[in-house]
């Protein structure tokens, strides 16, 4: 199976659990490509890679996160048929725990875990002005400031020319975005923070638990919003711990 949405760098057909990756605000598959190396080999990545980026780059970026739902949900359908789980980061978690709460209304399979990361919960609002707007001197200054997007990426004048359309069309996304109250899921979900992020703190974090009426546990790493790259060595191996603890039982 193969489509333009999803990116499995190593597929596995003797795997036990699929693992659907969503990414930050202006990234795309590539994110966790070198996450194939580092997991266990019975959970198979499976990256998302949404339009305006990478191959997807002459399509225009989705500004709206209820479009993405709709157009991903039913791509994924075929994928649902073993256990899953999702991990979203910063714009990625909002993304997943949004597509959970989609497929509960068509009454699909639920992931068997929800992983998030660097994001705060869906409920509290931001508490940052919208930026999206801004002319792009000020809205790369403020990117810089909250650290929303790789140094390497920001540092590349050509490149961030290349990304702000996409940029501009994920942080319009995020600060557009509505929660809608529904009831708690009834699988677990597993919070990830760096303790140097000055995005989202850890209360913002601990939040998460109230998405769920089954377990929830928090871990904080080394490192700023983009944790999940420089403490990655720290990340995957409490990834897999969580998830092979419900493997386990399977």
């Amino acid at each position: 199976m193969t489509n333009s949405w999803i990116v499995c760098p190593r597929p596995n057909p003797q795997n036990r659990l699929r693992l659907f990756c969503f990414p930050y605000a202006g990234g795309g598959g590539s994110c966790f490509r070198s996450w194939t190396r580092c997991l266990p080999p019975e959970i198979e990545i499976c990256s998302i890679r949404l339009p305006g980026r990478e191959n997807r780059q002459r399509e225009a970026p989705l500004k709206r996160l209820k479009p993405i739902i709709e157009n991903l949900a039913p791509v994924l359908r075929p994928y649902l048929n073993q256990p899953f789980a999702f991990f979203g980061h910063s714009m990625g978690a909002l993304l997943s725990f949004e597509l959970a709460r989609e497929f509960r209304r068509r009454n699909w399979p639920n992931p068997v875990y929800l992983l998030v990361s660097g994001s705060r919960a869906p409920q509290l609002p931001d508490p940052e002005p919208p930026i999206h707007r801004l002319a792009d001197t000020k809205f790369i200054k403020k990117l810089e400031r909250l650290k929303g997007i790789p140094e390497e990426v920001l540092e590349n004048q050509e490149l961030m020319q290349l990304f702000l359309p996409t940029l501009r069309a994920d942080f319009e996304l995020l600060e557009t975005y509505h929660y809608l109250e529904e009831k708690a899921f009834d699988f677990p979900i597993a919070a990830f923070g760096g303790l140097e992020d000055n995005k989202v703190s850890l209360e913002e974090l601990a939040a998460w638990r109230e998405q769920t009426k089954s377990e929830f546990s928090l871990q904080m790493f080394s490192g700023d919003h983009f944790f999940l790259h420089t403490s990655n060595r720290e990340l995957q191996p409490a990834l897999a711990q969580q998830i092979q603890k419900l493997l386990i039982f399977k």
